[in-house]
């Protein structure tokens, strides 16, 4: 597209002369990052021929082993997907009542409770890390709360020491979804081991991922063994129930993925930090546009590139957009409106916007562009192009 980045248009532009979009394919948000293919199909070759495709297989044992030693934990439980694995971990810990969780976060937190009849309590977030904040977290307490979500956000840690402190004071569980944050770091130690337990997501959109699949990670040997009963029926043994559950396993194919990305894992990072930078190059001196940073003494896999547009700037976040979706380029609003605006929590708590004001400002000026291992050469140049049409510039 050496020749498209000078002559981007807006929407208008389009509706007037019906002028092609930049990119012919269209450029994704989270388009899936392929590690070593070759080991992947020599394991599912394994797999095939060994007929043992699920029900704790031995490549499922072996992912296991390699997510634990990996994050430095003593346990992980690997299940079928991060929206079980955070079911199981809030039923394993015993919630119930009200649990208090940021309204910024992908619905599937707040889901994970109300499924099973626990109420989400939305709490606002520090409008310069975009995770909970604390005091507002404090503000949200009540004599029916059990439990705390933090979610480290955009792979940024959440603000463990004080929650884990809010959390000690009033007796309260604490676990993370730590669905954005695998392979970064708080103060220098692996997020994973952080409260009574993490859950991660290795969704085929993540920077690691395993096709489909989650992770309860923890040290507590109690929850533990309840995870692994609670992802297969409550078996212990052949023919012998011990515990309510229910269908939670990884299949043998999707922990052969996870341990063919494994391997590729750096390079992957190392490919996003490339691109994050690019787009920080690219997008400076645009006025009251910003790339989030990333604090360069931690751990990050810099999957998110997220733009936050100022009152400043010329056309809104939904106005930029459109724009860089008439150019093929299909950018995520990540996650307006906030959990508290989607159904059916909109209908069941209308007032909860009047505890989120930086919820509801950063959901309106949020946008996260693509990133990954097979971005396009000339997508980051074309994106800073259309933002600089828009700003005038």
């Amino acid at each position: 597209m050496n020749s498209g980045v000078k002559a981007i248009r807006t929407p208008r532009d389009l509706a007037i002369n019906g002028a092609p979009p930049a990119f012919a394919e269209p450029i994704h948000v989270g388009r899936p990052n392929i590690g070593d293919r070759a080991a992947f199909l020599r394991r599912v070759e394994t797999i095939v021929d060994s007929h043992w495709l699920t029900n704790h297989g031995p490549t499922v044992g072996e992912f296991e082993q390699a997510i634990a030693a990996y994050l430095g934990v003593r346990h992980c439980i690997a299940m079928c997907n991060g929206t079980i694995a955070l079911e199981i971990a809030i039923r394993a810990l015993g919630l119930h009542g009200e649990v208090i969780v940021p309204s910024w976060t992908f619905v599937a937190t707040a889901h994970a409770l109300y499924w099973q009849g626990i109420t989400p309590v939305f709490a606002d977030i520090d409008p310069q890390t975009h995770n909970l904040d604390p005091d507002a977290v404090r503000r949200m307490i009540t004599p029916r709360t059990t439990g705390i979500i933090g979610v480290h956000l955009w792979g940024r840690s959440a603000p463990i020491e004080p929650l884990q402190a809010i959390a000690d004071e009033h007796g309260l569980k604490l676990l993370f979804d730590a669905a954005h944050a695998f392979g970064s770091t708080h103060n220098g130690r692996r997020i994973g081991s952080f409260g009574t337990c993490e859950v991660l997501s290795f969704h085929a959109t993540k920077a690691f991922n395993s096709m489909e699949g989650g992770a309860v990670v923890t040290d507590d040997d109690e929850l533990a063994e309840a995870t692994r009963l609670m992802r297969n029926f409550g078996f212990k043994g052949y023919d012998n129930v011990i515990h309510p559950g229910t269908n939670g396993k990884m299949i043998e194919v999707c922990a052969a993925m996870g341990l063919a990305n494994l391997g590729s894992f750096e390079s992957v990072v190392a490919s996003n930090r490339r691109n994050h930078a690019a787009y920080v190059e690219a997008l400076a001196g645009i006025r009251d546009i910003s790339v989030m940073a990333y604090d360069p003494a931690e751990s990050n896999s810099h999957h998110y590139i997220v733009l936050e547009i100022g009152d400043a700037f010329p056309a809104t976040r939904d106005e930029l957009a459109a724009a860089l979706q008439a150019e093929n380029i299909l950018v995520r609003k990540y996650f307006w409106p906030g959990c508290h605006g989607m159904q059916p929590y909109r209908d069941l708590f209308p007032h909860a916007r009047l505890m989120l004001p930086h919820t509801i400002d950063i959901a309106s000026r949020v946008v996260v562009l693509p990133n990954g291992t097979t971005l396009a050469d000339d997508a980051i140049a074309a994106i800073a192009a259309v933002c600089r049409v828009l700003a005038g510039a």
